[in-house]
């Protein structure tokens, strides 16, 4: 189920949240009381095996590399596909930074 059937207040509520966090820092803070471990852990290797793929990384490279599973990376493969460009947007971003720094 995509997220923008969910627009629940609660939700909109942990967007703004988000948008709040005002630098990294803060979000360790917010992030290490919101999450478990496992769950942070799953959120950052999604992102990794979406830039992994995004570079032309092989399925066996990004599994040797992130631990990811093959459906992990099948999943993350079909939304950066078929999905809303959430990654494209945020990785794109994240390379402008980079290149800014």
């Amino acid at each position: 189920m995509q997220l923008n059937k969910l627009r629940k207040r609660e939700l909109e509520q942990l967007f703004k949240a988000v948008l709040t966090l005002r630098n990294v820092e803060e979000c360790y803070q917010f992030f290490d009381d919101l999450c478990t471990v496992g769950e942070i852990k799953s959120l950052a290797q999604r992102l990794e095996v979406a830039r992994m793929l995004r570079k032309g990384y092989t399925y066996s490279q990004i599994e040797s590399e992130t631990g990811a599973s093959t459906a992990t990376i099948s999943r993350v493969k079909r939304c950066l596909h078929y999905g809303t460009d959430g990654y494209k947007l945020v990785l794109e971003r994240l390379e402008e930074e980079e290149k800014e720094k």
